[in-house]
């Protein structure tokens, strides 16, 4: 039986989501030094240093069934094609009430302001939608993450609330701080909506072949 937390391999043409494994360490380390992502304060991001407890905590967690942690591999022409260039989930499985939670995501930042966080989030919306049959996928960032937030709006996502002083941010560089969590989400209603809203997106963002004759 497939479940939210049964590795998967998922691809479109911007982007192949694969099933995290230490193989990806290398190309990770250099991901998070790319725009030093791991010394912003309102996100985690493993430090190349890190980065090897990181990918171990994500697996414990998708052996407990709570998680199912990605590698991104980048299909974006240039130096990062076939590069794994970030890390996204399925976290916080709900698998009796067939709700998830999108998260722990992050890109380095030569593929940021790309196609490519539009292409994993339709996959992983398409996965949990039309082939698993969730009834709400949620998205949850920090409040003062502005440009996640805007990312998520721009999905089509809702605002359900804030949870205020929600949890203890114990950033390695940054210190202890209390974090407000804007908690966003879709419902299956919303979906088919929001896969064409994505589906032209990237259709305009992707160069499509001339045709000839």
């Amino acid at each position: 039986m497939t479940t939210l937390a049964t590795p998967v391999t998922l691809r479109n043409d911007v982007v192949r989501l694969e099933p995290l494994t230490h193989q990806h360490t290398d190309d990770l380390c250099e991901a998070t030094a790319d725009g030093d992502l791991h010394t912003l304060w309102f996100t985690l991001v493993p430090s190349p240093a890190e980065m090897t407890t990181e990918i171990d905590r994500r697996l414990t967690l998708q052996r407990e069934a709570s998680m199912n942690p990605f590698a991104v591999i980048s299909l974006l022409p240039g130096d990062t094609y076939g590069k794994a260039v970030g890390m996204t989930t399925f976290m916080h499985i709900d698998q009796s009430n067939q709700r998830v939670e999108i998260g722990s995501t992050w890109y380095r930042a030569a593929v940021q302001r790309t196609p490519l966080n539009s292409a994993c989030k339709r996959l992983l919306l398409g996965h949990a939608f039309d082939t698993l049959a969730c009834i709400a996928v949620e998205f949850r960032t920090h409040v003062m993450n502005h440009r996640s937030r805007r990312a998520i709006e721009r999905l089509g996502a809702k605002l359900d609330g804030i949870l205020r002083s929600h949890q203890i941010n114990r950033h390695p560089l940054a210190g202890n701080s209390l974090r407000d969590t804007c908690v966003y989400s879709l419902t299956q209603a919303e979906w088919p909506a929001v896969r064409a809203h994505l589906d032209s997106g990237l259709s305009l963002a992707i160069p499509q072949p001339a045709n000839i004759g």
